[in-house]
């Protein structure tokens, strides 16, 4: 089966920082936006966290995941409440025109050929249809890669590759880098030296310590998220055509022409 992403992946019970389970937070109410009574398929759901409050919104709910170690875990945390299944994006085991959403957050970058998940999308999706997507910003200066990716892809990238299978978009920007903390703001410079350096830690376990250092203290990822854990305020909405070097994170709206 190959990789099974599991070091790369938020597992619930890992210490993460405080700012990393709001990120987590904001793009499941983000997505909450479009799901509320339609038919819904997260694609790379990893351990789960967001489905319960998908399903909360939603008339129903898919999810899978293409590692069976990470889909054993979400599943044995939801149980009878939420199925969870193996398979790979690029051949979805569903039915033309079977959901209403489609949505893949921070995974992207690790489908070995991604327009072959974008023109997937379009066949499972309905006319006007929703695809909704949350990368890490490829185009930020300091920006570092995940062990595992295979491309990632900036506003304008991902905005080609969409068109071609007829998509319309939207994007969002998230975690503006203007607004970052005294400590981060520092760091960033630093952060660019270790990454082009080539010892930036690969793994969640390896990165712990320098996540302390940027961030401070940390908190347990959870479980399952709740509606309530962070205050919400919407992404800033900005251009399809020009690189964005002002978020760390960015959302796509795409939509099934009609």
């Amino acid at each position: 089966m190959g990789t099974d992403f599991v070091d790369v992946t938020e597992i619930a019970g890992d210490r993460v920082s405080r700012e990393q389970v709001e990120r987590l937070c904001h793009r499941y109410y983000w997505a909450g936006e479009y799901c509320r009574d339609r038919n819904v398929l997260e694609v790379a759901c990893g351990t789960g966290q967001g489905l319960g409050y998908l399903q909360s919104l939603s008339h129903s709910l898919s999810a899978g995941d293409y590692s069976q170690r990470i889909v054993d875990m979400a599943q044995a945390h939801y149980g009878d409440r939420i199925r969870v299944e193996r398979f790979d994006a690029q051949n979805m085991p569903y039915a033309n025109d079977s959901f209403d959403v489609v949505i893949i957050f921070e995974a992207l970058y690790y489908i070995p050929d991604a327009s072959r998940f974008i023109f997937e999308c379009a066949r499972v999706l309905r006319p006007s249809g929703k695809l909704l997507i949350a990368t890490a910003n490829k185009d930020l200066f300091d920006f570092n890669p995940s062990p595992h990716s295979f491309q990632y892809y900036g506003v304008v990238e991902l905005a080609q590759s969409l068109a071609e299978a007829d998509f319309k978009c939207r994007f969002f920007g998230y975690v503006p880098v203007d607004k970052l903390s005294w400590r981060q703001k520092l760091l960033r410079p630093i952060k660019k030296m270790v990454v082009d350096s080539g010892l930036m830690p690969k793994t969640m376990a390896g990165k712990k310590l320098l996540k302390r250092i940027v961030f401070g203290s940390l908190i347990d990822m959870p479980a399952e998220i709740r509606g309530s854990m962070f205050p919400y305020k919407s992404p800033a909405e900005i251009p399809e055509n020009l690189p964005d070097t002002r978020h760390k994170v960015i959302y796509c709206e795409a939509s099934r022409p009609d």
